[in-house]
């Protein structure tokens, strides 16, 4: 285990979680004003192949901000608004009553398509575009009046804006215009094969493993959470990123300082204000607090909406991984949290909550924040 004694509460926590075979391992990133405060990486990133921090981890959800930040860079440029419909940009979106969805509307997951399309199906980019066009709203979904997370579709839809304007497919225009400029050089939305190759002959990429919390935590039998060439080489833009957890503090840290040269304050300011208060999310079945893309702390509701803890400030916003990371932004106490198990609890009522903000309440606690 390559941490030192800077979060001790928060170095039990995930310790006693891989003896409670919760997880294999573990890395935690954390800063505060700007400063790192920890880099760690615990257990193990397969079996008998120790976790390193600069261990290639598969984020899920915890990506969507990039894709979030993408489309405000189109925005900050003056090549949409927030409130174009989306077949001003994608004009074959507009079949089977989704012409009057807007660019603000996918943001808030208030757009109508919820099941449009899976995250993880292996079709082309092209068709998987083609079929989110074609799909209906959904039954008796009235835009802009309920709320559901769109789990994938959303973020195809604004990731195929941001393609269509820019003209780079694209996993090459996140590379090229945030994670690079970020230092986020180890991070990828599709892995080409030779760096695929790079990696695995170092060791570095982990595949996401599965937690019963019976036995040893074993690889995922999902191959797309594996650690082969094909199943990082597909971007999926709402799930699908692999890189070592520090690379996505990095991108926090950037944005507590005024957006790192890819996005301004003010539009920093805008994602992470509340667009949506108390509505409840038809997709999780419990009310959050959005901004745009992104999730506000929301701990008022439930423990299931304490996605950042139960210590953070109210104004604290990012997004987690499906029960496994976290990334996240309070900037009050202007700290950086990002999180990833490599054990996902899937089926197991309230164990991954209860990890989760065990871990993140453990951070305050070290960091003496009250």
């Amino acid at each position: 285990m390559s941490h030192d004694n800077s979060l001790p509460r928060t170095a039990a926590v995930i310790e006693n979680g891989i003896k409670q075979r919760l997880h294999l391992g573990a890395q935690l990133y954390v800063s505060r004003d700007g400063i790192a405060v920890a880099d760690l990486a615990f257990g193990e990133a397969r079996e008998g192949v120790a976790m390193r921090p600069d261990t290639l981890m598969l984020w899920m959800s915890s990506i969507k901000p990039i894709t979030v930040v993408a489309m405000a860079q189109m925005w900050e440029r003056g090549k949409l608004d927030l409130d174009d419909r989306v077949a001003r940009h994608i004009a074959e979106f507009a079949a089977n009553r989704k012409e009057a969805v807007t660019v603000r509307q996918v943001l808030t997951h208030t757009g109508g398509f919820p099941g449009a399309v899976l995250n993880w199906c292996n079709d082309p980019w092209e068709k998987i575009i083609a079929d989110l066009c074609a799909a209906p709203l959904a039954p008796g979904w009235v835009p802009g009046q309920q709320m559901g997370y769109h789990v994938a579709s959303a973020w195809y839809a604004l990731a195929e804006i941001v393609r269509r304007i820019d003209g780079r497919p694209y996993p090459q225009y996140v590379r090229e215009e945030i994670f690079e400029p970020l230092g986020m050089i180890d991070t990828w939305l599709g892995m080409p094969p030779e760096r695929h190759r790079e990696y695995s002959s170092a060791g570095r990429i982990a595949p996401m493993h599965f937690s019963t919390g019976i036995s040893k935590p074993v690889p995922h039998n999902f191959p797309m959470w594996g650690d082969a060439a094909d199943a990082l080489a597909i971007c999926r833009p709402g799930g699908s990123a692999r890189g070592p957890i520090h690379d996505l503090g990095k991108f926090y840290d950037a944005m507590m300082n005024g957006g790192g040269g890819v996005i301004r304050r003010q539009t920093i300011e805008a994602i992470a204000a509340r667009h949506l208060v108390g509505m409840r999310d038809r997709t999780f079945g419990y009310p959050l607090d959005r901004g745009l893309g992104v999730v506000v702390d929301s701990k008022q509701y439930c423990n299931s909406a304490a996605w950042f803890g139960t210590r953070c400030s109210r104004r604290t916003w990012g997004h987690a991984g499906y029960f496994s990371s976290v990334g996240f932004l309070d900037p009050e106490n202007r700290i950086v949290v990002a999180l990833v198990f490599n054990g996902m609890i899937e089926s197991q009522e309230g164990r991954h909550e209860l990890r989760m903000i065990s871990t993140l309440d453990a951070i305050y606690d070290d960091l003496g924040v009250t």
